[in-house]
């Protein structure tokens, strides 16, 4: 049986706040999340109650991406994505990924997809 609580919260807002509680045990060091622009507001007010450094970047009109963590991955981050991330280049796809924690085998499968080979160019 669902509570009332988890009714209630949106889960745009209840993946937030996992990944919030994630970073504060250590199990990730940061954390991308497209949201609702309705919620900037209050991901914002969360993000700095707690501390958290964080990168918004707009994806649309109703759509933003959230970057969230430790300030040194932020830092890194906020030199990255100064574009779409559709627009990233291979290498920085790659970065990015290998920073969210993403299975390093896919990124690299990733990034050969979308960088041709020396041999190949």
């Amino acid at each position: 049986m669902e509570d009332e609580m988890t009714r209630e919260v949106p889960a745009e807002l209840q993946i937030f706040m996992n990944h919030i509680y994630e970073l504060k045990k250590g199990v990730r060091y940061m954390a991308l999340l497209t949201m609702g622009c309705q919620y900037r507001d209050f991901a914002v007010r969360r993000l700095e109650n707690n501390g958290i450094s964080y990168l918004v970047q707009e994806v649309s009109e109703r759509k933003i991406n959230l970057f969230f963590g430790k300030a040194e991955c932020m830092d890194v981050i906020r030199r990255i994505v100064i574009r779409p991330l559709n627009k990233l280049s291979a290498e920085e796809d790659f970065i990015i990924g290998a920073m969210l924690g993403y299975d390093i085998c896919q990124q690299c499968v990733r990034f050969c997809d979308r960088k041709p080979s020396a041999e190949t160019a």
